[in-house]
């Protein structure tokens, strides 16, 4: 007989600006290190589960945008499946980490990829993270070019009235 999925939902938690640090947190039971994750309650939507997680592990509310993908391993000889979403974090913590977790670290993408104890993980977060950074500062270039256009634009038409 097949073993039923284990379905777990997780985020890719980012906080602050120009710089931005992610989220890992390390687990009580192992002292592995992992992004914030877990399984799902029963019919509970992914994306629900995945902000319900990051909020438990990390102790910042989270906002959730885009979904990123997911990874597939076997856990205890079922199979599993973890889906993650990008998430940003409030500034300052909400509420206390669950007593799963021993300690919530926010590192740079290079030294979070290091930190991370399984190799799925590390690599996961190695290719998405250069992509949401990649994007992060598409958007800020394209934030201050129109501001820039906006600025050019008033001082345009303040001297068209001049004349």
């Amino acid at each position: 007989m097949a073993r039923k999925t284990i379905q777990a939902a997780g985020g890719i938690v980012l906080r602050g600006g120009a710089h931005p640090r992610i989220a890992v947190v390390q687990r009580s039971k192992d002292d592995r290190w992992v992004l914030p994750r877990g399984k799902l309650e029963r019919d509970e939507n992914p994306a629900r589960g995945a902000r319900r997680e990051a909020v438990e592990e990390t102790g910042h509310r989270v906002t959730v945008h885009e979904f990123l993908g997911a990874i597939t391993y076997r856990a205890r000889g079922r199979p599993k499946v973890v889906q993650f979403w990008r998430m940003k974090a409030a500034a300052r913590p909400s509420r206390d980490v669950m007593k799963d977790i021993a300690a919530v670290e926010w590192l740079p993408l290079a030294a979070a990829v290091r930190r991370l104890s399984y190799p799925l993980e590390k690599l996961f977060l190695k290719n998405i993270g250069r992509l949401i950074l990649k994007r992060r500062r598409h958007k800020a270039v394209r934030r201050r070019t129109a501001k820039t256009r906006r600025l050019r634009g008033s001082k345009r038409r303040k001297s068209a009235r001049r004349l």
